[in-house]
């Protein structure tokens, strides 16, 4: 008895352990942005109690391209609960997804623009007040015959894109605010089973993956969530931006989408990985030694890159103590651009310097 009930424990433990796991924040990483936010229209709130949550790209590896989930009104896990959307970011070495959470507040979602109350800070579709939720109408779409705990406040929209993603070439540049850090550090509930359902029904549909749809899919956005065939379901009206088709495995760039990225990156972790070549001159000892130095050189590299990395981030910090308006903070990203651009150059000419010394060995077998 006593070994089966350490049996019994230790299974438990490993449960328990598989969907922390699987419930984590942070997902997979990619190398390719996902395409543009595509424009649809918000389908009718089917009841009352049920919270929008917007639709947002997801990847599949087995297809290597990414789906469209889309967005659905959903029934809060817990009264007083709010949604933070899912967002994808630039980690520096790949695009990563963050998954969405419930929680007493919504915390940083990439800045991103999803509409419909989502304007990439906060949420201000309507709120929770005695234990009812009451939705603002000027960005809901809601039957007041129905549901009549609604309010009316309207929203000036100054976001109007539709980027998808943060950081990286071309994304988002927003930073948490001190408010959104303190709703990250709050208890959370995962998306709830229906969501998981959800999104796995969109990936199973092959006309959800961007390729076949080309970022307009057939399903925005849907009443309740899996109801793809509802007649309330609704297709974008268009893609947010012209879709171009690429190569999804990202296992391979070539060098000159690795110089538009660099020209664009704001900071070290926007710039693409450090990364050592392989030589092969016939002589296994100078190659050796020559990986050798760059393994070296790489590693001081990195550590320049993470040491400008933490002066901009507590840039940003000092920011946002100080409370500082949108010009002020353009200046500070400017500054950092720069600072990003002259450590990036100094770092290929340590490159070609170092390529060029081991040129001579490259001639010497040519020679015999």
């Amino acid at each position: 008895m006593h070994i089966r009930f350490i049996r019994t424990l230790l299974f438990a433990i490993i449960v328990l352990c598989m969907s922390a796991a699987s419930f984590a924040q942070i997902g997979v990483a990619i190398r390719i942005g996902p395409p543009a936010l595509p424009v649809y229209e918000q389908p009718l709130c089917p009841g009352d109690g049920y919270l929008w949550t917007p639709g947002y790209w997801a990847y599949d590896y087995d297809v290597n391209d990414y789906y469209w989930v889309p967005g659905t009104w959903v029934m809060a896990p817990e009264v007083g609960f709010l949604w933070t959307p899912a967002y994808w970011g630039w980690g520096g070495d790949g695009f990563v997804f963050y998954d969405g959470y419930w929680g007493p507040h919504v915390g940083f979602y990439g800045g991103i623009n999803y509409g419909f109350g989502y304007f990439g800070v906060g949420f201000e579709g309507g709120r929770w007040d005695n234990g009812h939720f009451f939705y603002n109408r000027s960005v809901n779409n809601v039957n007041m015959n129905e549901i009549h705990n609604v309010y009316n406040t309207p929203v000036t929209n100054h976001n109007e894109s539709h980027v998808s993603y943060n950081g990286g070439n071309g994304g988002i540049t927003a930073r948490p605010t001190a408010e959104e850090e303190s709703a990250a550090r709050e208890r959370h509930i995962p998306p709830v089973a229906v969501q998981t359902q959800h999104a796995q029904a969109a990936r199973a549909n092959p006309q959800q993956r961007a390729a076949a749809n080309m970022g307009k899919p057939g399903v925005a956005a849907t009443p309740r969530p899996g109801d793809f065939n509802d007649r309330g379901a609704v297709p974008a009206k268009e893609a947010g931006a012209p879709y171009t088709p690429a190569n999804r495995g990202g296992s391979q760039r070539s060098s000159e989408n690795n110089t538009a990225r660099t020209s664009t990156a704001v900071h070290p972790h926007d710039l693409p990985p450090l990364a050592r070549s392989t030589p092969n001159t016939g002589n296994p000892k100078l190659d050796k030694k020559y990986q050798q130095q760059q393994d070296k050189q790489i590693a001081k590299q990195q550590q320049e890159r993470d040491k400008l990395q933490q002066k901009q981030d507590q840039e940003h910090l000092n920011l946002d103590k100080q409370k500082s308006n949108d010009a002020q903070k353009q200046q500070v990203e400017q500054k950092h651009q720069q600072q990003t651009q002259q450590l990036q150059q100094k770092h290929q000419q340590q490159t070609q310097q170092l390529q060029q010394r081991q040129q001579p060995a490259n001639r010497e077998p040519s020679k015999r």
